[in-house]
C-alpha cells in the first residue's frame, strides 16, 4: 500500500476523514465510473483510476484504514460536548480518582513503561515491513520479461529423415480480454481474471522440425512464451525434441544404423533381400555363409543435410521361426547329421 503517496487518500476519494465505509464505497463507485479507462479516454484517466483504486483498497478496509491514519497523523474529529456534559464528566473523574496530596509524589507503574516500549517496537516493526513491501512494489513496476515455457515433442525416425511440421498445444499467459489488464471493472475485481490482470489460455503453435535433428535437441521459438509485465518483452518457448527410436533403427550424425533379421537359409545360400526404408526399399545381396552380426555399408542412403549425405549401415541377425513345421524339423535333423563342423572348437576350456 503506497501510504507515502503525495496526495491524501481522503482527498483522492473526495470524502472526509470521518466518512463511513458505505460513504467511501459510494464515492469510489462514482469516481471509478468517471475515470475508468474503458469509459474515459483522456491520457490522465489511467493514473487517476489507479489512484482511486489504491485509495479505496486502503480506506475500505478498517484495519488498513486505521494503520493509514496512524502513519499519516490523521485523527477523526471528536463530537463536541456541552458544558454541562463536560462538567458532569469532570466531577465523576474527580470523585472517582481524587488527585494525590501535594506533598506526596505519585509512583510510576513499571508495567506502563514496558507496555509503551513494547507498542513502540511493534510500531517500528510494522513501519519496517511496510517500507520493504513498498520497495518490492516499486521493483515490481519495472519492465519484466514474460515467463519462458518448456515442452517436449516426440518425433518418429522418418521425421528425422524428411523433416516435418508439428502442431503443439501449450499453456500460456495472456492479458485478460475482459478488463484489458486493468484488474477492475465497475468498482470491483474482474470476474474473468479475479483481479490478476492476466489469464491462462491454451495456444496452438506450428513447429517446424528440421531434417537430421538429433535426439535431445532444443528448439527455441522467440516470443511464444508468457506475456511480459509492465511493458516487458514476451517470454520464449523451448521445445525438447525426442526421437521415438525403434530397437532396429538408430542414428549417428548423418548415418543410419539398421538391424535387419534374416533366415538361416538366406545366410547360408547368400540370398538377395529387400530392406524397407523411409522412402521406399533397397536391395542387399548377401554373400554365402553370412554370419549373424555381420555389417554391410550402403553408401548414400543416410541423412541428407548441408549438401552432404550419410550411409545406411545394415547389421544382420539370423533368426529362426518360432513355429517350425514337422518337415522343417526333419530337415534340421538331417543337416545336424550331415554337419561335421564344431562351431565351439575355439572356446577356452575352463575346467
Amino acid at each position: 500500500m503506497a501510504f507515502n503517496n503525495t496526495k491524501n487518500y481522503y482527498e483522492i476519494l473526495e470524502v472526509s476523514v470521518d466518512s463511513s465505509t458505505a460513504e467511501i464505497k459510494a464515492a469510489y463507485r462514482k469516481l471509478a465510473r468517471q475515470y475508468h479507462p474503458d469509459i474515459n479516454k483522456s491520457p490522465e484517466a489511467i493514473d487517476k483510476f489507479k489512484e482511486i483504486s489504491a485509495a479505496y483498497e486502503t480506506l475500505s478496509n478498517p484495519i488498513e484504514r486505521e494503520k493509514y491514519n496512524i502513519l499519516k497523523g490523521i485523527f477523526e474529529p471528536q463530537k463536541t460536548k456541552t458544558s454541562s456534559q463536560q462538567a458532569q464528566e469532570e466531577y465523576k473523574n474527580a470523585t472517582k480518582n481524587p488527585p494525590p496530596p501535594a506533598q506526596e509524589k505519585t509512583k510510576k507503574d513499571p508495567t506502563e513503561k514496558k507496555s509503551r516500549e513494547f507498542n513502540l517496537i511493534k510500531f517500528f516493526k510494522y513501519l519496517n515491513a511496510k517500507f520493504k513491501k513498498q520497495k518490492r512494489a516499486k521493483e515490481n513496476k519495472k519492465p519484466q520479461k514474460g515467463q519462458n515455457i518448456t515442452t517436449d515433442v516426440t518425433i518418429s525416425p522418418e521425421e528425422v529423415i524428411t523433416g516435418s511440421k508439428r502442431i503443439i498445444n501449450v499453456l500460456t499467459t495472456q492479458t485478460c480480454p475482459k478488463c484489458n489488464g486493468h484488474k477492475f471493472i465497475n468498482g470491483g475485481k474482474c470476474s474473468e481474471c479475479n483481479g490478476s490482470g492476466d489469464v491462462s489460455r491454451r495456444k496452438k503453435i506450428t513447429v517446424t522440425i528440421p531434417k537430421g535433428i538429433k535426439d535431445g535437441a532444443k528448439l527455441r521459438l522467440k516470443g511464444e512464451g508468457g506475456i511480459g509485465k509492465n511493458g516487458g518483452p514476451t517470454g520464449d518457448l523451448y521445445i525438447n525434441v525426442k526421437i521415438e527410436t525403434p530397437t532396429k533403427v538408430h542414428f549417428d550424425k548423418q548415418n543410419i544404423y539398421y538391424d535387419v533379421p534374416i533366415t538361416p537359409f538366406e545366410a547360408a545360400l547368400g540370398e538377395e533381400i529387400k530392406i524397407p526404408t523411409f522412402d521406399g526399399t533397397i536391395k542387399l545381396k548377401l554373400p554365402k555363409n553370412t554370419c549373424s552380426g555381420q555389417k554391410f555399408r550402403i553408401a548414400g542412403q543416410g541423412i541428407k543435410k548441408n549438401g552432404k549425405i550419410g550411409d545406411l549401415i545394415v547389421t544382420v541377425s539370423i533368426e529362426f521361426s518360432q513355429d517350425l513345421s514337422d518337415d522343417e524339423i526333419k530337415l534340421y535333423e538331417k543337416l545336424k547329421n550331415l554337419s561335421k563342423d564344431d562351431v565351439r572348437k575355439n572356446l577356452v576350456n575352463e575346467n
